[in-house]
């Protein structure tokens, strides 16, 4: 199993707040960073206990690793900004999608996408379109 996957089927904590976003988002542009050098980036205004308690939650719920680097932690992502969201989005519709009112979610995002844009909704069947005939070809239908 993909661990990234693990996290967030394991702790549905793993969304980010605005502040743990922020964060997490500096340490990928940077490729690594400690508690000091998101400070000094000036782009987050927060005290140096408030991002290193951030840091520290956001290295708990597995989504950076660190390394002790003389008497500090410096901090890594353990995935790109694009495959958190898709994580974090398969996650929350996984969760949907397994309860009793399954069906009604699934019209409910159908209505969403569709109020949204009609293209959406084409694409959307388009999706499910190859996603039907990708299972058919592996179950060997095809």
């Amino acid at each position: 199993m993909d661990p990234l996957h693990s996290i967030f089927e394991a702790a549905p904590a793993a969304h980010l707040g605005p502040l743990e976003r922020q964060i997490y988002y500096a340490v990928w542009a940077r490729g690594s960073a400690t508690v000091s050098e998101v400070l000094q980036d000036r782009t987050i205004w927060q005290t140096y206990n408030t991002i290193l308690t951030t840091m520290g939650r956001l290295f708990r719920k597995g989504l950076l690793s660190r390394v002790l680097e003389g008497k500090a932690f410096r901090y890594s992502a353990r995935c790109s900004p694009e495959e958190f969201d898709r994580e974090a989005t398969v996650s929350g519709l996984r969760q949907l999608l397994r309860s009793e009112r399954a069906s009604l979610h699934l019209s409910y995002f159908v209505e969403a996408v569709s109020a949204e844009d009609e293209k959406l909704l084409d694409e959307l069947q388009a999706l499910v379109q190859r996603q039907r005939e990708e299972l058919q070809f592996k179950k060997g239908e095809k």
